[in-house]
């Protein structure tokens, strides 16, 4: 099969440089200083497939599918890991983005209906843990992923985030003409951004995260248990110095087999707490930050 391109030439295009001192000033609610946005991911892997993360590299080096061990650390956060989370922000009454699979609404019922049972905001994240530019059909994997979600909420998702941060050439357009209003994959800025696509439509990067994710921390740079409090702290502390002046947006981006376990669970509800424990502050759900940001921007145009 083809498979798409992804270009700097057209990567530049779609986010034309503005620097966060030179811009029209935004304002929150209040006055507030920094959004907090969570995001838990939820994800199907394939285990007659090569496994998007691992924990353990096989015995001599020799792979071998099923790997049934790196399967079974991720479904360990689907089975308990997910509930965690679930008592931990409920508990906190923190609004949530939940980044799912398509796939996940029939893989993981019971979880995506606790979800949507909590009243958490669902967002796109791909059909299966496939990286967009592996795909056969990248339209047809949008459009399935949106569907799914749509059947199992009464609710089209508004946003989306790529397996793996990924996008082809064609993916924002693609999004834009599937009715997606805002993606995740341009960790670029504390402040949501407009993008350039085709048609006259158009398209939001919400301020994302690499840095406050568990994927980064804990499965790639394999940082100890504690390091999503240490560098969450520092990170919200310049983050809501930086708002007195104009206000940020700080994701914290979760996944249920890392900081869903037992040996992590504790440092991430002690980053909740911390961040909750001061003033001019926001926790909102994607939705609320794109809404919150087109309005802004009317505001400043007119």
């Amino acid at each position: 099969m083809n498979k798409p391109s992804v270009s700097g030439a057209s990567v530049r295009a779609r986010a034309p440089y503005q620097s966060i001192v030179d811009r029209p000033p935004l304002r929150l609610p209040g006055d507030a200083r920094v959004v907090i946005w969570n995001i838990v991911n939820i994800e199907v892997w394939d285990p007659t497939k090569p496994m998007p993360r691992t924990i353990l590299p096989p015995p001599m080096g020799d792979p071998m599918l099923p790997s049934v061990v790196n399967w079974s650390w991720h479904e360990y956060g689907m089975r308990v890991g997910f509930w965690r989370f679930l008592q931990a922000l409920q508990g906190r009454k923190m609004p949530v983005t939940l980044a799912l699979n398509g796939a996940t609404c029939s893989y993981y019922p019971e979880v995506c209906a606790a979800a949507r049972d909590a009243g958490w905001e669902f967002m796109g994240h791909g059909y299966t843990q496939q990286p967009m530019h592996t795909l056969d059909n990248e339209l047809d994997a949008i459009k399935r992923t949106i569907e799914e979600i749509r059947s199992f909420t009464g609710k089209a998702p508004r946003g989306w985030e790529g397996p793996g941060l990924t996008e082809t050439d064609a993916t924002l357009d693609f999004l834009a003409d599937a009715g997606i209003e805002y993606v995740a994959d341009w960790v670029l800025d504390d402040q949501p951004v407009s993008l350039q696509v085709s048609r006259g439509r158009t398209m939001t990067a919400l301020p994302y995260t690499v840095e406050i994710n568990d994927v980064a921390i804990s499965a790639v740079q394999q940082h100890g248990s504690d390091e999503i409090l240490k560098r969450g702290k520092a990170q919200f502390d310049r983050l809501y110095k930086d708002g007195a002046v104009t206000p940020r947006v700080m994701a914290i981006s979760v996944h249920p087999y890392l900081s869903g376990v037992p040996h992590r669970i504790g440092y991430l509800e002690a980053l909740y707490d911390y961040v909750l424990g001061h003033d001019k502050v926001l926790i909102w759900d994607g939705e609320t930050i794109l809404d919150w940001y087109l309005e802004q921007r009317g505001r400043v145009s007119r």
